[in-house]
């Protein structure tokens, strides 16, 4: 049998209805391709897992017993899958026509393009602004989704945080990033195996920083396309257990904090800690509300 080209890894967990949307827009970009797609299912209890069988036999299925994350989870699907180029996409995210071809196309204009992430829009046409800068103390500050980014977007700090989507060059060539959104992006296998894929010590966020930060150390470059599109409706999966999902995304700020930001600093370290402790506490307590107003937001930076 002859393999694959493309590999689409989706780690899902009660996804429900957007995991079809996601599956049917990855059979229909790749429909003249030789392609496979993998759904990790991460103990779902809403019967999304048995949606994958209606796109057999190019689609099948891996359950966990229990919620493994989201790196575990992809590294799962890297080691069940074959093809030279790996699609990653989360369930609640949607292809646009045309999006596989042209990251393809910018990852063969250089063998040390490791990624190429496309321009990601929320359901009502808003840029998502996934395509980033390396993560620092001052990214709580002015992340994507923070006020102080809401209310001074010029400033240099929020724009080395979230790279416009004026970057980007005419045509269909894209610009070297620091980091792209895992919710979308397409790698060449090779370099994930250079870095031996996710690092599963994140259960949930910041593993997508983390793997382009690694690649980057290797040499590898990470490009933001934005001639490309996907559409994401955030936090799907995320919505039925907010008050996990909050603290995960804290201890993996965290983590990416000591890792790659302040190794050698204790007084750093600490500081970090506290921050994210405080922050944590403040968006649980706003989750609360937000779920008892029906209004139920996801956390990002």
């Amino acid at each position: 049998m002859t393999s694959p080209t493309v590999s689409a890894i989706l780690v899902n967990y009660n996804a429900g209805q957007e995991l079809a949307r996601a599956l049917r827009s990855i059979a229909d970009e790749l429909a003249e391709q030789r392609w496979e797609a993998i759904v990790v299912d991460n103990a779902s209890s809403d019967g999304s897992a048995e949606i994958v069988a209606d796109f057999a036999p190019h689609a099948r299925l891996q359950r966990n017993d229990e919620n493994v994350g989201f790196a575990r989870g992809v590294n799962q699907g890297l080691a069940a899958t074959t093809g030279s180029l790996v699609l990653l996409m989360n369930p609640d995210c949607r292809l646009v026509t045309g999006a596989v071809g042209i990251l393809r196309r910018e990852l063969e204009r250089s063998t040390s393009y490791a990624i190429a992430g496309p321009r990601i829009l929320d359901p009502d046409g808003t840029v998502q602004g996934s395509a980033r800068g390396d993560p620092d103390m001052f990214t709580g500050l002015f992340g994507r989704t923070t006020v102080l980014r809401r209310l001074m977007p010029g400033l240099a700090i929020a724009r080395r945080n979230v790279v416009s989507g004026a970057a980007a060059r005419s045509g269909d060539g894209g610009v070297t990033v620091d980091w792209v959104s895992g919710a979308c992006l397409l790698a060449r296998r090779d370099a994930l195996h250079r870095v031996n894929g996710f690092d599963e010590r994140y259960f949930l966020y910041w593993e997508d920083a983390d793997l382009c930060r690694r690649l980057r150390g290797l040499g590898a470059q990470v490009r933001y396309v934005p001639a490309a599109t996907a559409v994401h409706r955030v936090g799907q999966s995320s919505r039925s257990v907010r008050a996990s999902s909050i603290r995960a995304f804290h201890e993996s700020a965290y983590l990416y904090y000591v890792t790659h930001v302040a190794a050698t600093s204790a007084s750093k370290r600490w500081l970090a800690r506290t921050l994210l402790a405080v922050r944590c506490w403040l968006h649980l307590r706003w989750g609360i509300k937000d779920a008892s107003d029906g209004r139920v937001e996801t956390v990002d930076a």
